[in-house]
């Protein structure tokens, strides 16, 4: 489990301003509450795992802004996988104005070291999105699910790095393709993402 807490979700969205100029980084932690008018030294306490931590931390805390965006809109009355589509719109929509921030989180959990974080990351994702979506399985179908969407989400993300376009349409189609290639492969008959 995560820590979470007020004053660490203040520190990640003061410190992404910074992040594209300094990356992931303790100078972009210590600008970040040098802005909040905060000791930088406070860093230690509140990430101390440093900059890694505060990818991961970031990360949660796009899943829980994706979850209560996701609660605004009602998407109960949508199929499931129009559901999870919209789902990961939201997800990128609010990433968007930090791009480069994400593409750099990417980076440094790419790293081999790093792997577990970036596992952990990306399934803490996944479950969010299930559980956004209204998902409540409780058998072997959890697993399978989350880590379907796992690869699926995974793959989304580095097209929508890729891509310049504001609203990122080639990413959406891409994210429709993807999800009628997985109901074809469940064997269900694939409908138009909306």
């Amino acid at each position: 489990m995560i820590e979470r807490s007020p004053a660490r979700d203040a520190a990640i969205r003061a410190t992404l301003p910074h992040v594209p100029r300094l990356g992931w980084t303790r100078a972009a932690l210590a600008a970040g509450l040098r802005d909040l008018g905060q000791d930088p030294a406070e860093a230690a306490s509140l990430f101390p795992r440093g900059p890694l931590e505060v990818v991961e931390a970031w990360s949660d805390l796009a899943d829980r802004e994706m979850e209560a965006a996701a609660r605004a809109e009602d998407l109960l009355s949508i199929r499931i996988p129009d559901r999870i589509r919209r789902i990961i719109i939201l997800r990128l929509e609010a990433a968007e104005p930090h791009r480069e921030a994400v593409r750099r989180g990417l980076a440094l959990q790419s790293l081999p070291w790093n792997t577990p974080s970036a596992l952990r990351s990306i399934g803490r994702t996944a479950d969010a999105v299930w559980a956004a979506a209204g998902d409540t399985s409780a058998d072997f179908s959890w697993y399978t699910r989350r880590a379907t969407l796992a690869g699926l989400y995974g793959a989304t993300l580095l097209f929508w790095l890729q891509e310049a376009e504001p609203g990122f349409p080639a990413t959406r189609a891409f994210l429709d393709r993807r999800l009628r290639d997985l109901a074809r492969l469940q064997g269900r008959r694939p409908k138009r993402a909306a």
